[in-house]
């Protein structure tokens, strides 16, 4: 059974700063400074595998997870324009848990807390990506600015 849990939240209650999961960058264009803001949402998905056995065998019950990154991207231009785009991936992180998964959530939670470092590592390398995408925009922009 799979259930989406919003880590988000959590991290936030895990001592997780806001600012970790934010990165910002000003990106020059002919038409001028563009300021771009990046920002991760964490979700993480659970699948309950194995079996309750009788007694006497051992359990074969595990958690599997997996967090999932969707960076979201705001790009403001000097004349105002604002150029939005989400960018999802799967399986940023993942790992597996003995047990029920209902019994393992806040551990889970805790661990991706404290692996922030993939998370801030995975947005900034969308960001970098990004550039060129966002540069082809803002020229797409300014050329139909231009025209109309």
């Amino acid at each position: 059974m799979n259930t989406l849990l919003v880590v988000g939240l959590l991290l936030g209650g895990v001592a997780a700063s806001d600012a970790a999961l934010e990165h910002r960058v000003q990106l020059d264009h002919h038409s001028g400074p563009v300021a771009v803001r990046y920002s991760a949402d964490v979700g993480v998905t659970h699948k309950q595998i194995g079996a309750v056995t009788t007694g006497g065998r051992p359990s074969t019950l595990r958690c599997q997870w997996s967090a999932n990154v969707t960076v979201h991207r705001e790009a403001r231009a000097g004349n105002g324009a604002a150029l939005l785009r989400s960018a999802s991936s799967d399986g940023v992180m993942q790992g597996s848990r003995p047990g029920w998964c209902s019994a393992n959530r806040n551990a889970i939670a805790q661990e991706v807390a404290e692996r922030q470092d993939s998370v801030r590592d995975h947005l900034q390398a969308v960001a970098q990506e990004d550039h060129g995408l966002l540069r082809a925009e803002m020229d797409r922009l300014h050329a139909e600015t231009r025209a109309g």
